[in-house]
């Protein structure tokens, strides 16, 4: 559990309060008061750790009787978790909205005939930036119009998150094409990801749409200058080390640990309505079948995040109080204090499906 010793320091106060001042509490009794408690599972995105920790300690406030116990992974691998691993989960939330009805919808809970879910919310959103620190190469230099020559410099050391199991590493390659289409030049992907990989990562080009596609496997060279790592989150501490000069990461999460960073231009950030139609335009293929009957193809659109209940929840009463706390007032204010950004209204693909309490929360697509 992330910031497990926090929490637990925090719950141990609350309890002593709860007992009345007593000068302490039998070891035993603490263990039954807390063995009372619900657990409540959520597997989230690693861009979500900050504000998360913050809006789980302020929900247990509000129901001291549920303790929620959170993991975070990327994005692809909190579906694994849930379709794949068959882990008991009573809340999904993902920096790419797009993967819960891709990997849900179709996956029945096995011995059943009922899908993981058929209802989710888009509730924030993100814009996609680079994270670098004053001891990076070439840092001086770097621009909105220079960040992709420099990235690809092979005395660089460029962190990417694998875009098998996250979504900011596919939306770093949509970057780079993206930054081609709108400069009109197609010299820039190739230095930044050519003989990077034991297998390419290729990029095919034709009137309307720009394919890349990753291989199954996925290595660095060991003389290459990427720095692979399995989730966005985990290239921080590289950053800090120096162990990389450059890393691709949302601009929440760059806010939320004071890293220098560049923010970049609307036609390739993913994160404005307004340039939907340009991210459009690009696509990432997944070469593999990591999901059963799925082909893992990302077409570019504007960033959402997004937000299910399983249909196999153990604690759905629960998880239906946490998503309404989440998307209610209170929720906001802790996502938007943390820098992140919500969508006003959040939107729901089918307000049908969805828990009667969370009815009217969010607004449909259509209306």
């Amino acid at each position: 559990m992330v910031l497990g010793a926090a929490r637990m320091a925090w719950a141990v106060a609350g309890l002593a309060s709860m007992l009345g001042g007593c000068r302490a509490a039998p070891a035993a009794g603490i263990e039954a008061i807390a063995a009372r408690k619900t657990p409540l599972v959520v597997f989230a995105a690693g861009s979500l750790i900050v504000p998360f920790s913050d809006l789980e300690q302020a929900f247990e406030v509000r129901y001291p009787g549920i303790d929620v116990q959170a993991e975070y992974h990327g994005s692809i691998q909190v579906m694994r978790h849930v379709t794949e691993l068959h882990e008991p989960i009573d809340v999904v939330a993902t920096a790419d909205a797009s993967l819960i009805p891709m990997l849900m919808y179709g996956t029945n809970v096995p011995q059943t005939d009922r899908p993981y879910a058929d209802w989710s919310v888009r509730f924030a959103g993100n814009r996609l930036a680079v994270a670098y620190t004053a001891r990076s190469r070439y840092a001086s230099e770097l621009t909105a119009e220079t960040w992709p020559e420099i990235l690809a410099r092979p005395d660089v050391k460029l962190g990417l998150a694998d875009p098998r199991f996250d979504a900011s590493g596919y939306r770093a390659l949509m970057a780079f094409a993206l930054t081609e289409n709108a400069l009109g030049r197609y010299d820039l992907f190739g230095p930044a990801f050519d003989d990077q990989f034991t297998f390419p990562v290729t990029i095919f080009r034709d009137e309307d749409l720009t394919t890349i596609t990753v291989p199954e496997v996925l290595e660095t060279r060991p003389e290459g200058h990427i720095v692979l790592r399995g989730g966005s989150i985990m290239l921080i501490a590289l950053l800090e080390s120096g162990d990389i000069d450059y890393a691709f990461e949302y601009e929440s999460v760059v806010q939320q640990y004071g890293l220098a960073w560049l923010p970049l231009p609307d036609r390739v950030n993913l994160g404005e309505a307004a340039f939907e139609a340009d991210y459009a335009a690009v696509q990432v293929d997944l070469d593999f079948r990591r999901f059963a009957s799925v082909e893992p193809r990302f077409r570019g659109e504007r960033i959402a995040y997004g937000v299910t209940i399983p249909s196999n929840a153990p604690h759905p009463s629960e998880a239906v109080l946490f998503l309404d706390f989440l998307l209610g007032p209170q929720g906001r204010a802790i996502m938007q204090s943390r820098d992140h950004p919500m969508f006003d209204p959040c939107l729901v693909d089918a307000p049908d499906h969805m828990p009667e309490r969370l009815r009217g929360v969010c607004a449909s697509p259509t209306g």
